[in-house]
């Protein structure tokens, strides 16, 4: 049985779309094969209103020092992190920014993330 949020990742919709279609208890494998050969006119209709260029529905973590990766959901407040990683791994862990270059931290990333941003001083 795929779960909800799994049925959503792998659909790449949100997961109030799930439930809003009435597939809010999950699917069979089976049946998402089905669903995925036969996309409902709403399935149809959500992937053709994606902007190229827009903010993915979901998107992969991964961590730069462990490799521990999870599925989330992006916020509007994330930049194009340069690094993440773990809550709990020390910054020193990851590459020093390259010279004129200054680190910003942006902790709350995931469940479990903080994002790094390195930018040009001059762009400070």
């Amino acid at each position: 049985m795929i779960s909800k949020r799994d049925l959503a990742q792998r659909l790449d919709i949100s997961l109030e779309m799930v439930a809003r279609h009435g597939l809010g208890d999950g699917i069979s494998e089976a049946e998402f094969a089905a669903l995925e050969q036969d996309p409902p006119a709403w399935l149809i209709q959500s992937r053709a209103n994606r902007k190229k260029g827009a903010r993915p529905v979901w998107a992969t973590l991964t961590c730069d020092v462990c490799g521990y990766t999870e599925t989330a959901r992006p916020k509007k407040w994330w930049p194009e992190f340069t690094y993440l990683s773990c809550r709990h791994h020390s910054p020193a862990e990851l590459p020093k920014p390259a010279p004129g270059h200054h680190r910003g931290e942006f902790d709350g990333v995931g469940s479990r993330f903080v994002g790094f941003v390195d930018q040009s001083i001059e762009g400070v």
